[in-house]
């Protein structure tokens, strides 16, 4: 006769940690050299004046100055139109 109660193995307990994704600064903020700006998956927001990409398309600034943002049309390579927001530090 067993002694302990069989213990069952576990499953699905071991998660990814969240990607902290989205808007950092907002219109209107200070962003300094270097300040992420925005953190996404893909290109949904495009870079402007004063702003650089990552190599995972993180927007940071490259310069000192306010976070602005503005629409911008961007034409896809089938000819269709596409309104995109576009990031600013001036």
């Amino acid at each position: 006769m067993a002694h302990k109660k069989a213990g069952g193995s576990a499953k699905n307990l071991t998660g990814s940690n969240p990607q902290y994704l989205g808007v950092k600064l907002y219109a209107g903020q200070k962003a300094k050299t270097g300040n992420i700006i925005i953190r996404q998956r893909g290109t949904q927001f495009l870079p402007g004046k004063n702003v650089s990409v990552g190599k995972d398309h993180t927007l940071f600034a490259s310069k000192d100055g306010i976070v602005s943002f503005k629409n911008k049309r961007k034409v896809k390579y089938d000819g269709r139109v596409e309104m995109r927001k576009e990031v600013n530090v001036g």
